[in-house]
């Protein structure tokens, strides 16, 4: 998998809630052609959504996603992209707990 996504952005956004998450999901995934690689439940309530595509799709992505999450109310906690993570990082996305299509 690292092959494959290697210069691909990263987006993330956290949330205060799963209602915030889900929001931001779903215009991040409306707004731009991104694909959905992970939700994470930090704890406390704070949830990650994390999207993978081309740089400008994934900027216009999480712009949208943060601003529905705003929408929803005080639900944004932060809102940040990658644009070309390095290899180190894709394990620690490979490991985690929330991805998307994962048989956990």
């Amino acid at each position: 998998m690292a092959n494959e996504t290697m210069g691909i952005a990263l987006g993330m956004i956290e949330t205060r809630g799963l209602v915030p998450a889900i929001e931001a999901a779903d215009a991040m995934t409306k707004a731009a052609e991104v694909r959905l690689i992970a939700r994470e439940f930090v704890g406390g309530g704070y949830v990650t959504v994390m999207v993978r595509g081309e740089t400008g799709a994934v900027n216009a992505a999480v712009r949208a996603g943060a601003d529905a999450c705003e929408r929803v109310g005080d639900g944004l906690v932060a809102a940040h992209i990658i644009a070309r993570p390095h290899r180190e990082v894709e394990p620690a996305l490979a490991g985690s707990a929330g991805f998307v299509g994962s048989k956990d």
